[in-house]
């Protein structure tokens, strides 16, 4: 019988000891970013206390688009199957003006994918897989019903005041994430603010449950005739429900739109008379594109939406949050066992805040492409729109919502440039590409086999040059080691760590040559790759990841 996780109630549980003494690790907030920070932190060794003051997941669908990459992300924490398994995958997006299509795309037009582009799934869902992942590691303590109510830190860690229902206490820690939303009352405890720009206008959301014949894509409406003037966006999501949008302009009245009388009008003119549907949940909000200007204070790290928040169209949010998580764990875990210096969690802040950049430039030019402000910028919104029906050039221009990518560190610090002649694609500081192979005769995902430690891909030739595996192998055994995996043609080799390109897709995707090796960060981004094996080099590309200057230097 499936989980009724809007149902569930989280009992608080007193602490075992009143005299705890200073924690590694605690994250204060446990929606999907907390939690997925304090999962990769337990599974990769660190005790860390997850702190959130409701007894409950999320109320109403809230984000609800989560993207290949952030899936990846769920597949290593090990609870990517049950969410693939729940979600409404799509790949497709269709954009009307009026009531006529203009065009469609295919957001991931290749084979060769374990994950689709998106799949759509309520936010108490992922919540819900990722709090189940969480009890199932001993390393991590999730506390319910209590609240940060004070924060004081020096350089040997941070004090917490919580208030729990049987009183307050004091909690150490040797480092605190925070990821308590976008009203973080970790950043007010600080006297930071996040800072940007707010638009003016205001949008409707509806969780609608109907069985209806609309496919699973995403479709996005220009001044329909259902709701002229504005835009329209229809997402299908588990469980019969539908996310629709409505525009609807600044001067709308935020607490009269959430009455039934206004809002099932407005539904039932998109759905017709004909459809039977009840209403699940509505929520009025306003387009935003904040941030903090630095997400490391000292000891305390930001994460999520309490250090950056765009505008919902797109699906930056969450997506953007949990890759925050994904970035942060392993450098984190490094610095605490001293195996790297703390300066490593400086590139934690540079990588994403730039990461925040990147997508509110990507919210903003989409928010103002769906609102305009002026006669003119309509004028040129409603002419590109036109002219989107028959010429592809004039599609590239059409702003519905960018949806979410991954960002690629290309100027990151921790990159080893390129010492030989590559392509532009899987430079260093793109995330890892995925591709299909086969495991001890079974088929199987490249993207299964990496991640949590720095792993090497050496792409074997007609054969596998022993020489070069023994050397391959003695990086296991540095301070910080590299597992390398062989990809093989098939026919060519078998045996420990050997996977089969079985299609020859993952040559093509990392333009590999027989004797290329490409070594991955514990996130799964390139930090570098050389035409030619060299063990020294591989070695002090590890060091300038991991922010140990001297040795690599």
């Amino acid at each position: 019988m499936e989980t009724d996780f809007q149902q569930r109630v989280f009992d608080y549980q007193p602490r075992k000891d009143s005299s705890e003494g200073r924690r590694p690790v605690v994250v204060v907030g446990a929606g999907p970013v907390g939690l997925a920070t304090a999962i990769d932190l337990a599974r990769q060794g660190v005790p860390v206390i997850l702190l959130d003051d409701d007894n409950r997941l999320s109320t109403g669908s809230r984000a609800i688009c989560f993207a290949k990459r952030t899936l990846e992300v769920f597949d290593r924490l090990g609870c990517g199957d049950p969410m693939v398994g729940k979600g409404v995958s799509w790949n497709v997006g269709r954009v009307f003006m009026g009531d006529q299509p203009l065009y469609s795309f295919d957001l991931l037009p290749e084979q060769g994918h374990e994950r689709p582009a998106f799949i759509n799934l309520q936010q108490y869902y992922v919540e819900g897989y990722l709090h189940e992942r969480a009890r199932e590691l001993a390393l991590l303590e999730l506390r319910w019903s209590s609240k940060v109510t004070g924060l004081v830190q020096d350089t040997e860690g941070v004090t917490l005041t919580v208030s729990a229902p049987d009183g307050e206490y004091a909690l150490q820690a040797e480092y605190v994430v925070a990821a308590d939303g976008g009203k973080s009352a970790i950043r007010n405890f600080l006297g930071l603010e996040s800072k940007g720009r707010i638009f003016r206008d205001r949008f409707l959301i509806a969780d609608v449950k109907m069985t209806a014949e609309f496919p699973s894509e995403r479709w996005f409406w220009f001044d329909p005739p259902f709701h002229r003037g504005q835009s329209v966006l229809l997402h299908r999501q588990p469980d019969d429900v539908w996310r629709i949008d409505f525009q609807l302009g600044w001067d709308a009245d935020p607490v009269a739109e959430r009455e039934p009388g206004r809002v099932m009008p407005r539904i039932r003119a998109l759905l017709g008379k004909e459809v039977d549907f009840t209403l699940e949940w509505v929520s009025i909000y306003t387009f935003c594109c904040l941030r903090m200007d630095k997400f490391r204070h000292g000891r305390v790290l930001f994460a999520g939406d309490s250090a950056h928040g765009v505008s919902p169209f797109g699906a930056r949010g969450a997506n953007s949050g949990v890759q925050d998580a994904d970035n942060l764990a392993w450098k984190l875990r490094l610095v605490l066992q001293g195996k790297a210096p703390a300066a490593l969690l400086d590139t934690y802040a540079s990588e994403r805040e730039y990461a925040a950049d990147e997508n509110i430039l990507n919210s903003t030019r989409a928010t103002d492409f769906i609102t305009p402000k002026s006669a003119v910028s309509r004028l040129f919104r409603d002419a590109t729109l036109q002219l989107a029906r028959d010429h592809a050039f004039a599609r590239k221009l059409v702003n519905s919502g960018r949806l979410s990518m991954p960002s690629v560190y290309g100027d990151s610090p921790l990159n080893t440039a390129d010492a030989q002649a590559f392509g532009p694609a899987l430079r260093p500081g793109s995330p890892a590409a995925d591709a299909p192979v086969e495991w001890e005769g079974k088929a199987d995902w490249l993207l299964r086999h990496v991640g949590d430690d720095f792993t090497g891909i050496y792409f074997a030739g007609s054969h596998v040059d022993d020489s070069v595996l023994r050397r391959c192998t003695a990086l296991a055994d540095g301070p910080i080691p590299v597992r390398t995996l062989v990809i093989a043609a098939p026919g060519t080799a078998s045996g420990p760590g050997v996977l089969v390109d079985r299609d020859g897709l993952v040559r093509q995707r990392y333009g590999a040559l027989p004797g290329s090796y490409y070594l991955l960060r514990p996130d799964q981004h390139v930090c570098a790759r050389w035409r030619e094996f060299d063990e020294a080099a591989v070695r002090q590309a590890v060091a300038r990841a991991t922010c140990n200057l001297e040795q690599a230097a």
